[in-house]
């Protein structure tokens, strides 16, 4: 494996691309089938079959549709496109849903929540955070996702921690088609897309494709986003094989906003303003730094193979190289030379160690998987088994591009330089068993092996040496029963465990890996369109990685062992047809998450604060869509979402508390059947938050010890800062089918 891996190193990236595209092409020229008019539906969905449950299945999850997304996909990422499913809060930097967004399930931190792309792990290896900035107009080329809550099925990557979200790429087009796709609204948002399918060529081949720009200044002062993507496909698809050759990528440049707002009296009376690039010049004026960025590239490179034997056998095999580099910039006033490596100046016979520079902190990373499954299916039983191995590859460096005293520094002189790897193996197998007409039996049994090395400094130039290695014994199993055609109820039994990340490490050397146990019991109901689903959660955890409410300097949430802690809770969620017309869709969570004891020291003494709730874990989310469609292609929907108070912190801290809030969103959309150069046109409107609410969906909260003001004594000084989202805006768009 390690030669495999090390050899396609040796090919060059821009070569990578045309390699995959002949290997798909040449791998199955001259073969002629006749085609099932349902072949390619069923081939694509087999790409995420490992990693996805189905109906019957004894795990929470929500299905969401190309054709759900698609009427408010106007520029704003997955995250928020997924913000009125059941116990999901999100937040945004910049606050109006374009840039940096992320996705709480539950209350668990983004850094716990799987994410896998056609079965690929997307999650980057190292902060097990999910940056969907990198992934922009991305909801433009999904034909479906899947998110799971609590820990889920076995999936590849860095396990699910309290959900994962399983996303599927466009299917196979059998007829050619064409779309043009511009949006424009507040904050001079807009979004320009262009999509095309060749359809079927010779019954087996296609070429598909995306190409897109989102722009936007944001809501906070500066926080502008230039986000450039594409998506590019090739698949041969027979009766019983599909090949699919993807890359997908782009770049982002977005201005910083991750530091929030700490004043309160600027937080009243000016909620956009954003200290990122605030410097003083030299007649004592305040200025911005025009070029405070996140610079970042990343290129994905993915084929798949999907075979099917006969009625009962077919395999699946998923190769992914993905390519990432980038930087963040800032301008730094008096900077200490010592932290830069540089040496002191004597200048006029004046010691100079000290300087204004600007400064930028790469990333440069390789990341390799090879996903192997296999699946038997009969009337019975539905078995699937197989693993995936993983390795990354990233370097961690600082240049200083400007500096008023620049020292003995030459150009491209790293003042520090840090690599990790990590490698990842995990072998599965799940089953579905079918013991009779109302009873069926699941179980999942996962073993996961994970190294990580470290070497070299952080940008502190304090030295950075990890070398830790994990294993991982993950169980699940779960029974279903069959009330009758309209009835079902589960129960489940889930383990987890996962490795602390580099931001974990970074901050203690001694952190542990988290466990958690989690039992789902549900009851589904359908009949007649009306859906109703109850499922009550206990997820009892063992030195849980909880967000502290602290950030570090280049705003990574910094987590912390919580000991014993436990969530409960009970999720609600309904499709309620009132008539042919009216449809209702109300979700709610009623929780309880609780540190169950919290020490922390406080103006030098320790204290026993006992049982805590947990930080960023609201005890009630709710959500509702009222949606109305007067004929059948015109529809309007009030999107309605409740997030109650939280903490940022899990000592409950006044101080560290975000209020509740009720925001509201209408949505419209209209499609044009023509009969001339379109097939259709579709018309889009959503107007966010429209009751113009003043609400905080996210923050930090920090202390620190205050040795000075009284000599002998120690006080425990707070903070705390808060992202503010954007008040009422609105995007409109259209859509050109052809």
């Amino acid at each position: 494996m390690k030669i495999l891996f090390s050899n396609l190193q040796k090919i060059s990236r821009q070569k990578a691309t045309l390699f995959i595209f002949l290997l798909c092409i040449c791998s199955v020229y001259g073969q002629e089938k006749k085609q099932d008019s349902t072949t390619t539906e069923k081939l694509d969905e087999v790409l995420v079959k490992a990693v996805r449950v189905d109906a019957k299945s004894p795990i929470t999850h929500s299905n969401v549709t190309k054709k759900e997304i698609a009427k408010r996909n106007l520029g704003q990422d997955i995250p928020i496109l997924l913000n009125f499913l059941p116990s999901v809060v999100t937040t945004t930097d910049a606050g109006a849903g374009v840039g940096y967004t992320g996705i709480r399930v539950r209350g668990v931190s983004p850094q716990s929540t799987n994410i896998t792309i056609n079965g690929i792990p997307y999650n980057d290896a190292e902060s097990l955070g999910t940056f969907w900035v990198n992934l922009g107009d991305f909801a433009s080329s999904v034909e479906s996702l899947q998110l799971q809550r609590g820990v889920g099925t076995s999936t590849n990557g860095s396990g699910a921690f309290g959900a994962s979200i399983n996303v599927l790429t466009d299917a196979v087009s059998k007829e050619a088609s064409g779309e043009i796709s511009n949006s424009f609204g507040s904050f001079n948002t807009r979004k320009h897309t262009v999509k095309f399918s060749t359809g079927l060529m010779n019954n087996h081949f296609e070429i598909a494709g995306r190409l897109s720009n989102i722009a936007s200044d944001g809501y906070i002062d500066r926080a502008s986003a230039d986000l450039k993507s594409y998506f590019l496909q090739g698949s041969y698809v027979d009766d019983n094989t599909l090949i699919k050759a993807i890359t997908f990528g782009g770049n982002e440049v977005t201005y910083q906003s991750w530091y929030g707002l700490e004043d309160l009296n600027t937080l009243e009376n000016d909620r956009t303003f954003n200290v990122a690039g605030i410097y003083t010049d030299a007649n004592g004026n305040t200025q911005f730094y025009d070029n405070e960025v996140d610079n970042y590239s990343q290129d994905h490179y993915q084929l798949h193979w999907n075979q099917r034997y006969n009625s009962q056998w077919s395999t699946t095999l998923g190769l992914n190289y993905t390519y990432g580099r980038g930087y963040f910039e800032q301008y730094k006033e008096d900077e200490d030379f010592d932290d830069y490596g540089f040496t002191e100046l004597s200048i006029g016979g004046e010691t100079v160690n000290t300087t204004d520079l600007i400064r930028r902190r790469w990333l440069d990373n390789d990341f390799y998987v090879i996903n192997a499954n296999a699946n038997y299916k009969d009337n019975n039983l539905n078995l699937i088994f197989g693993g995936s191995y993983s390795h990354y590859n990233g370097d961690h460096f600082g240049e200083v591009i400007w500096a008023e005293f620049a020292s003995q520094s030459e150009i491209r002189d790293r003042y520090y330089d840090g690599n990790s790897k990590k490698n990842d193996l995990s072998i599965f197998s799940k089953a579905n068993y079918r013991v009779n007409e109302k009873v069926s039996l699941y179980g999942d049994l996962q073993m996961r092996n994970v190294t990580y090395k470290t070497t070299g400094n952080t940008s502190d130039l304090v030295d950075f040496e990890v070398d830790k290695k994990f294993t991982f014994f993950n169980p699940k199993v779960g029974i279903t029963y069959d009330l009758n055609s309209d009835n079902s109820l589960y129960f489940s039994y889930a383990r987890a465990n996962r490795e602390p990340n580099r931001t974990d490490f970074e901050s203690n050397p001694n952190i542990e890996a988290e466990q958690l146990n989690d039992f789902e019991l549900g009851w589904r109901h359908n009949q007649s369109g009306f859906t109703f689903n109850v499922n009550a959660y206990y997820m009892l955890y063992n030195q849980q990685l909880v967000l502290s409410g602290q950030l570090d300097d280049v705003g990574n949430p910094i987590r912390t062992n919580s000991g014993k802690s436990y969530r409960l809770g009970l999720e609600l969620e309904a499709v309620i047809p009132v008539n042919s017309k009216l449809t209702l869709q109300p979700n709610m969570t009623i929780s309880a998450n609780k540190n169950s004891e919290t020490i922390i020291p406080f103006d030098g003494v320790l204290q026993n604060l006992g049982k805590t709730d947990i930080s960023f874990s609201p005890n009630l989310v709710a959500a509702n869509a009222i949606v109305y469609q007067p004929i059948k292609n015109f529809q309007i929907s009030l999107l309605s979402k409740f997030v109650g108070d939280q903490f940022m912190s899990n000592t409950e801290a006044e101080r560290s508390k975000l209020d509740s809030f009720f925001i509201n969103d209408f949505n419209i959309s209209y499609t044009l059947k023509t009969k001339l150069v379109f097939d259709s046109v579709v018309f889009t409107g959503l107007v966010n938050n429209i009751f113009n609410v003043e609400y905080i969906s996210n923050g930090y909260y920090y202390t620190y010890d205050d040795t000075w003001s009284n000599p002998g004594t120690v006080a425990t000084i707070e903070g705390a800062g808060f992202y503010p989202q954007a008040t009422r805006n609105f995007l409109v768009g259209i859509t050109l089918n052809f």
